[in-house]
């Protein structure tokens, strides 16, 4: 009898979880069935909450989510997707929320959301951190005095090109360009938000013609042009990332884009929705769907899978929910199956 073949896809949840608990849960999901399970998990880290594989995977860069906060490096075996603790770095920065790679693996950028600070460390042998390279600490405050009443650096990442860091500045409504000169960040461009957004995460288009922010704050879209050799963006258009008729409270939380470039997902706590826009494929500018519900509570992060499966991490509901994604329209439909997993905040898929 030949041996059973799974066609399984895996991915990490980072979690805010203490040390003496499950942090980095390693995921299977079987792309015939659509079911999940655990594979293995780390422990001996407080807050994983933030993750990012290098560009041949072999690597895990994790952000340690405390008051003094740390980036670790994780080995993965290539057979089983688990993982060995190689290195780890403080970022001299509080609450350290989001950890990206440049595109040639030479760098990994921090930003420290309690402190308003960004880092970029070299990568020396084996994927190890080198020592920091660059801490650029912001300074000035928003108009919300309850979660503006200083910098908040919530993401910070490579532009396509790596010529540029792209920092989104929660507490400023800045979106922060740096220039990346042998690992400094050199300012280069500030474009302002409308006041009191609260800007949070950013995707660019496969294009490269676009970008788009989610703005916690005051949960709205935005979408830009991008200039690549630049490093400018032009703003085209503010959108909702709520239904009309919302009531209550809520931020907006994460965004991604379909590899097709045809779709835009955003994800909203307090209404527990994912909102689709459709991207029109001329202008850039965003037409709002639909909205589904994660079928949890709160939203914070959710990405998307081989096979146009999206994976929603709802951090107090303690579940991840699986959608299929229609390859025509982009709607989403629950393919019946959730995994229990402990407060997760990040999925970062294996591919």
């Amino acid at each position: 009898m030949e041996p059973t073949v799974t066609n399984e896809t895996f991915f990490y949840t980072g979690t805010y979880a203490s040390a003496d608990q499950p942090g980095i849960v390693l995921c299977a999901l079987d792309a015939d069935t659509g079911e999940m399970r655990i594979v293995s998990h780390t422990e001996g880290v407080d807050n994983p909450s933030y993750l990012a594989l290098c560009p041949d995977a072999d690597c895990l860069y994790a952000a340690s989510e405390t008051d003094e906060g740390e980036v670790l490096v994780y080995r993965r075996d290539a057979a089983t997707s688990e993982l060995h603790l190689m290195d780890r770095k403080l970022t001299k920065g509080a609450s350290p929320c989001y950890v990206s790679v440049t595109n040639d693996g030479k760098w990994v950028l921090t930003s420290n959301y309690s402190s308003g600070s960004v880092n970029v460390f070299p990568v020396g042998d084996q994927g190890t951190l080198e020592e920091m390279s660059a801490l650029v600490e912001h300074t000035g405050r928003g108009k919300n005095d309850d979660r503006q009443e200083g910098p908040h650096a919530h993401s910070i990442q490579p532009d396509p090109s790596g010529q540029y860091a792209v920092v989104c500045d929660l507490g400023l409504d800045q979106i922060i360009v740096y220039r990346m000169e042998e690992g400094r960040l050199v300012t280069h461009r500030e474009t302002n938000q409308p006041p009191g957004s609260g800007p949070r995460h950013l995707v660019f288009h496969p294009s490269g013609k676009w970008a788009y922010v989610v703005n916690e704050l005051n949960n709205t879209v935005s979408a830009f042009m991008y200039d690549e050799r630049r490093g400018e963006f032009n703003t085209l258009q503010h959108i909702s990332t709520l239904p009309e008729g919302h009531s209550g409270e809520g931020t907006a939380a994460d965004i991604r884009v379909s590899p097709c470039g045809r779709f835009l997902y955003a994800s909203n706590r307090g209404d527990d929705s994912i909102v689709l826009y459709h991207i029109d494929q001329e202008s850039g500018k965003l037409e709002a769907v639909e909205w589904t519900s994660t079928i949890g509570q709160t939203p914070r992060n959710f990405n998307l899978l081989p096979g146009g499966i999206l994976l929603v991490a709802n951090q107090d509901s303690n579940n991840i929910v699986a959608f299929q994604i229609n390859e025509e329209d982009g709607r989403l439909t629950h393919n019946g199956f959730k995994l229990e997993v402990s407060r997760p905040v990040c999925i970062t898929p294996v591919v």
